[in-house]
């Protein structure tokens, strides 16, 4: 896992203006802190930092290739492909010579060897470059369902390029702006694919190649989700799933560094958890390590409610005696989730404002612990996207909505609400962008013939989640995992088990009236009754009324004497009816809630200040 960066100039010697590429790849210092390299041509220069994870001692990049004594192409490359041995053997056997033992010799020699048609050989989560010399031509790659981020910037005569917004925005060429369809995005909930936030940036779409030539910028999708007939019966389904899953954790436990699991105690993270502690078992490899966070007195304050059930730590000392796993528990209070440090490094981790409050800043310290005893983790995240696993999934009134399915429950928990009381719903015309991006999605879902008209409706809650929501939840997990230089693998995200399960009939999904039946047929078998039996409980929030309390000591701050930018775009007075309500009324944090906008306020306001961001009218 790695930071990647670099500039294409058509115009200019960029050779003899190295200083801005190195500036550009010293930002990815986070994501690479094991090493970096800089490789400058005529009209390219490509930046690299590395987090070493397979061949420590080879993969040194950015890596050429060279043949008759010149170099024909050069890769900066961030992820992991699993499949890399089974290329390698194929490469060798067209004839292709490896000096490494590391995935990232394999990908630059399938780019000789098969072109951009190379994406398509690829499985894994991986953003790469590759500086064709022979034609001078720069190919963007980012995999199929965009676990690795990869951002552009065209400019007059060619491009920058970077993991994050920051790298690109280290350059002189491109300026750290917003609009207000950025805050739209910022606030909408929409996720549109391809949509930077910073003006005249752009993300490379999940499952595309951008081609950069004299000619221009040139974009291509080798991978969508496509329709096709599900013709297995039940118990042929599980068992696939349950194959699948078994060879994709397998593929995802490949790691020369210290490796673990994250273990919520939920249905997704401890079956991974349980696939893997077998495979490592078969392997002769030990137990496997995991980790869980909670928070000071949560299971004395816990009250149940419409996102939380239950809290996860019985749970997770039930999947932990169960699985034999080697586990610590991450525990935090309210000064961690405060620490202006804390919420500093977060701010400058995802580049932009934070979505879900005190859940990003109790990831970082999640993330931070970890990694002082591992390099490499396993994550469940994104089977709730991919089995269903929301509550709006089984709510009927948020499938017949004419909008995101996830936009209801955020309704109810009064996050638009907030927003109007704010005016930013009616300053940035949230109704009307929201309305026009909804459509814009469902215009994109493959239709299958013959479909029942309910079954169809959730084929499209599914393809929303797995193209909108999903892009979400990985860009936030990949950010903070990097800013502390851990890589976190998603088996759920293998494009082979997302076709599949995709492609399976809803009401085969839920089969036994629940949540997530296929998944938990599939992996019953390994994991403790008690998990089998547990109903979904997202990733934690804080309960703790403190914390609330602390937000709105910081919220008030905003109306103090001195200028604050964020009150050229909310309403002040808005602010204040905001905060003369009583203590408890924002609701419970995440991505649903009035607190969690409210936090969202304070966090665009350091945007605004602390990381020079100008709004553009």
């Amino acid at each position: 896992m790695c930071g990647i960066s670099g500039w294409v100039s058509y115009s200019r010697d960029v050779s003899q203006e190295s200083e801005a590429g190195m500036a550009m790849a010293a930002t990815m210092s986070c994501r690479g802190p094991d090493a970096g390299g800089l490789w400058a041509d005529r009209h390219a220069v490509l930046g690299h930092r590395r987090l070493a994870v397979i061949d420590l001692a080879g993969g040194v990049q950015p890596m050429t290739a060279a043949s008759a004594g010149r170099i024909d192409a050069v890769i900066t490359y961030s992820g992991e492909v699993y499949n890399f041995q089974e290329l390698r053997t194929e490469l060798v056997a067209l004839g292709h010579h490896f000096e490494t033992a590391s995935d990232t010799e394999v990908v630059l020699q399938a780019y000789l060897a098969w072109g951009p048609a190379l994406a398509e050989r690829l499985n894994g989560m991986f953003a790469f470059a590759v500086w064709d010399t022979r034609t001078e031509e720069l190919l963007l790659v980012r995999d199929r369902m965009g676990v690795k981020p990869l951002f552009y910037f065209p400019t007059a005569d060619g491009v920058l390029f970077g993991s994050e917004p920051k790298a690109i925005l280290a350059h002189p060429l491109a300026r750290a702006s917003v609009d207000d369809d950025g805050l739209r995005e910022v606030f909408g909930l929409v996720m549109t694919p391809e949509h930077a936030v910073y003006r005249g940036m752009s993300e490379v779409r999940p499952g595309s190649v951008v081609r950069v030539s004299r000619q221009g910028v040139a974009k291509s999708r080798y991978w969508t989700l496509e329709s096709r007939e599900h013709t297995d019966d039940l118990d042929t389904t599980v068992a696939t799933v349950r194959d699948l899953l078994e060879d994709t954790v397998g593929r995802q436990l490949v790691s020369d560094v210290p490796l673990c699991s994250l273990l919520s105690g939920g249905l997704d993270s401890s079956a991974v958890t349980a696939l893997a502690a077998r495979a490592l078992t078969a392997q002769g490899r030990g137990a496997i390590r995991s980790f869980s966070v909670d928070f000071t007195g949560h299971a004395e304050r816990f009250r149940a409610n419409a996102v939380w059930d239950s809290p996860d730590a019985p749970y997770v000392v039930d999947a932990v005696r169960h699985i034999g796993a080697d586990h610590s528990d991450i525990v935090l209070d309210n000064a961690e989730l405060l620490d202006p440090a804390v919420r500093k490094a977060v701010l400058e981790a995802l580049d932009l404002p934070t979505v879900t409050g005190d859940m990003e800043y109790s990831l970082y310290l999640l993330f931070r612990a970890v990694r002082e005893r591992s390099t490499v983790a396993l994550s469940g995240e994104s089977a709730d996207e991919l089995f269903g696993g929301y509550s709006h999934f089984h709510d009927p009134e948020a499938v017949a909505a004419g909008t995101f399915p996830w936009h209801l429950p955020y309704r109810r928990a009064g996050g638009m609400d907030a927003l109007r009381e704010l005016g930013l719903w009616r300053r940035l015309e949230l109704e009307g962008y929201i309305a026009d991006s909804y459509r814009d999605a469902l215009a994109e879902v493959p239709e299958l013939p013959g479909e029942s008209p309910a079954e169809a409706r959730m084929r499209q809650i599914s393809h929303l989640h797995l193209t909108r929501f999903i892009t979400f939840l990985l860009d936030r997990k990949d950010r903070i995992s990097m800013s502390v230089g851990l890589e976190v693998r998603v088996p759920f995200c293998d494009h082979r088990l997302v076709e599949y399960v995709f492609n399976t009939p809803w009401a085969m999904k839920t089969f036994d009236g629940r949540e997530k039946s296929l998944l938990r047929a599939a992996t019953a078998d390994v994991l403790p009754e008690s998990i089998v039996r547990r109903k979904k409980s997202p990733y934690p929030s804080t309960q703790d009324v403190r914390y609330e309390q602390a937000l709105r000591e910081q919220l008030s701050t905003l109306l103090a004497p001195g200028h604050a930018p964020v009150l050229d775009l909310v309403d002040r007075d808005g602010l204040r009816r905001l905060l003369d309500r009583p203590a408890g009324s924002y609701g419970i944090g995440g991505p649903y809630s009035a607190r969690a906008a409210l936090e969202r306020v304070i966090d665009l306001n350091t945007w605004l200040t602390d990381h020079g961001v100008e709004y553009v009218r």
